[in-house]
């Protein structure tokens, strides 16, 4: 079941809004303000409803920082009703616009496309861990919320510790999965390179890794691996 989080300081339209996609089968909670919102942030989320005027800050400027961190699809739902707003709002990274007053019928509809197209079932494929997110959708790395710049191989890389973590992964299935795949000859060299520059980008200290973890006389694991 789709979670959809609705950022609305009228208690009555949040109220009708929640009651709504409730009885459309989603889950669906209300936060008055943004202090409230980021409480519950890390509560698996498909969706955020969101309104630009509320008691303790702006949505829009709210929105940019959730795109920083690359989650949640978000729609405006909200009073500011010109081309201009609408405009702002899509630059502030939203996935659709509803000025009020709106249909019910269409929120409805806007609701369900945003979920499809981002991610079938509505839930965007983001990874956190710590201070590192990874949004596989996009093909992007935060850490600390700011995006990192990863060639395609340390992507690769890295997408395959984290799909495994709670594993360790030997020496050579990393390297017939990033690279004898393609048919490349390459030696156990080439790993240690894009390893150590993974660690570079990534760890506060390369010399004691918090998310490439060395597992000595096999290979690799993505944090602690239980064994």
């Amino acid at each position: 079941m789709e979670k959809i989080l609705v950022v609305e300081d009228d208690v009555i339209i949040c109220g009708g809004v929640k009651l709504l996609l409730e009885n459309k089968g989603y889950e669906v909670d209300c936060a008055y303000t943004l202090k409230d919102a980021r409480l519950v942030l890390d509560k698996g989320w498909n969706l955020l409803i969101l309104d630009c005027n509320l008691p303790d800050g702006d949505g829009l400027d709210f929105c940019r920082e959730l795109r920083k961190k690359g989650m949640l699809p978000v729609i405006f739902l909200t009073a500011r009703d010109t081309e201009g707003d609408m405009v702002e709002g899509f630059r502030a990274g939203c996935d659709d616009y509803i000025a009020k007053p709106f249909s019910v019928e269409l929120l409805v509809q806007r609701v369900m496309a945003v979920l499809r197209r981002s991610g079938g079932q509505g839930e965007r494929e983001l990874f956190e861990y710590g201070e590192l997110s990874v949004d596989f959708q996009r093909m992007q790395v935060y850490l600390k919320g700011n995006p990192i710049k990863l060639s395609a191989t340390e992507y690769k890389l890295l997408e395959l510790l984290v799909k495994n973590r709670g594993q360790v992964l030997p020496r050579n299935i990393i390297l017939e999965r990033i690279w004898d795949c393609d048919e490349n000859f390459v030696d156990e060299n080439t790993l240690n390179v894009h390893i150590r520059r993974l660690r570079q980008k990534l760890e506060e200290d390369a010399r004691n890794p918090r998310y490439i973890v060395t597992v000595f006389g096999i290979g690799y694991t993505f944090g602690e691996c239980e064994r």
